[in-house]
């Protein structure tokens, strides 16, 4: 990464954490660790480290690098949790999770693992691809398919994120949610304006909702997405 690069990227963050969006210090310094630029086409490497979502091709976008700050801190990630992400794109916010659930430094007894699904084939190739190339294989599985089921086979999670927005959270991820964890999903209409609802289960198995506010994402598809011609 150039210099020049590497210096936007940290004024980035720098302004996301004055402007008090970032605030965990493990969240900021993988935020640091795992710049946007290396994971996305080379058309839009000049504006990596602009605070807006970018096009990556075949009609989707990888997030702002706000909204990957918000999810992430709304998550409460920790050390060794297993995460299950539903949309991953080019695979940058896998890999920034991956960074904080499984750190080098870590034992490997004590790492977690960011299993993130993709729909889309040619997404999910390109997303596998950046995930080896830059050194996540270990902490990030690809898995191409239908997200919106979610990923039994190595249920329950401790954290789950849709990064597409579902028309209401489907339950097959409330099934997979480990009791004490935690899901973010953009919630609502396929026109580009939903709300972030933070779902958290208790120890019960009870359910408690919170909106934390108005976000806009592309559409989830697959059998509990959204419906369209």
């Amino acid at each position: 990464m150039k210099q020049k690069d590497a210096d936007q990227w940290n004024q980035l963050i720098d302004h996301l954490s004055n402007r008090g969006i970032l605030k965990n210090l493990h969240i900021i310094q993988a935020m640091r660790n795992v710049p946007r630029g290396p994971f996305i086409p080379p058309q839009s490497m000049e504006y990596a480290a602009m605070d807006a979502p970018l096009p990556i091709g075949m009609g989707q976008t990888v997030s702002a690098p706000h909204m990957v700050a918000i999810m992430n801190e709304a998550l409460d990630l920790r050390v060794g949790d297993n995460v299950l992400e539903i949309g991953a794109g080019c695979g940058w916010h896998a890999a920034t999770i991956g960074e904080i659930v499984a750190p080098k430094e870590a034992p490997r007894s004590e790492r977690g693992h960011v299993y993130t699904m993709e729909i889309v084939n040619e997404l999910a190739r390109r997303a596998r691809e950046n995930i080896l190339r830059l050194g996540f294989g270990d902490r990030v599985t690809v898995i191409n398919a239908d997200g919106s089921t979610g990923y039994p086979e190595k249920s329950p999670y401790e954290r789950i994120l849709l990064t597409a927005a579902a028309p209401k959270i489907p339950p097959s991820l409330l099934e997979q949610l480990k009791a004490g964890g935690i899901l973010i999903a953009p919630v609502g209409n396929i026109q580009l304006f939903q709300s972030l609802i933070r779902i958290t289960k208790n120890h019960n198995g009870e359910i408690t909702e919170e909106n934390l506010g108005g976000v806009a994402f592309v559409p989830l598809t697959g059998e509990f997405g959204h419906k369209t011609k």
